[in-house]
C-alpha cells in the first residue's frame, strides 16, 4: 500500500472531535426578561397587507380596548386578528397569572406565510397564474397601562 492510500484510510477511521453548535438567541425570550406574552396564527389565508392594516389600528392599545375595535371593523382580517388577540389575552391570564384589564398590545405583526399558487385558464391556450397570499400573525401583551 503506498503512502497516500495509507494517510487517507488512518484519517478516515479516526474519530473526528464533535463539539456542540453554540446556541443561537432566538427571539422569543421568555417572560421573566421581556415580560410579552404571545400568541401566533400561521398560514392565515389573508395578505400581509391586509392583515398589517388592521394590526396598526390595534398597535399600543389597552387590550380591551383593541378587543372592543376590532369587534366593530367590518374587515374580515379583523376576526382573524381578533382570535389571535383573544388566544394571548388568555396565555396571559392562564399561563402567567397576568390581570386582563391590565394587559397592553405590545407587538403586533403579520408576516408572509407561504405562497400558494394556482392556475387559471387566460388567452390564446396559455395559464395565468393566481397567486394566494398567506400570513403569520403574532400578537404579543405585556402588563402596563395605556
Amino acid at each position: 500500500m503506498s503512502e497516500k492510500k495509507a494517510k487517507k484510510t488512518a484519517a478516515k477511521k479516526a474519530p473526528a472531535e464533535v463539539t456542540a453548535p453554540e446556541k443561537k438567541s432566538t427571539p422569543d425570550t421568555p417572560l421573566k426578561k421581556t415580560g410579552l406574552v404571545k400568541a401566533e396564527a400561521k398560514m392565515v389565508r389573508i395578505s400581509p397587507r391586509k392583515a398589517d392594516r388592521i394590526l396598526k389600528l390595534i398597535r399600543g392599545q389597552n387590550a380591551a380596548a383593541g378587543l372592543t375595535t376590532l369587534q366593530f371593523l367590518p374587515h374580515s382580517a379583523a376576526r382573524y386578528i381578533e382570535k389571535v388577540l383573544k388566544s394571548a389575552i388568555a396565555n396571559a391570564e392562564h399561563n402567567n397569572k397576568l390581570a386582563k384589564d391590565n394587559l397592553v398590545i405590545a407587538q403586533a405583526v403579520a408576516n408572509s406565510g407561504a405562497l400558494l399558487k394556482r392556475w387559471r385558464a387566460g388567452g390564446k391556450g396559455r395559464a395565468q397564474r393566481i397567486k394566494k397570499y398567506t400570513s403569520h400573525i403574532r400578537i404579543a401583551v405585556q402588563e402596563g397601562s395605556r
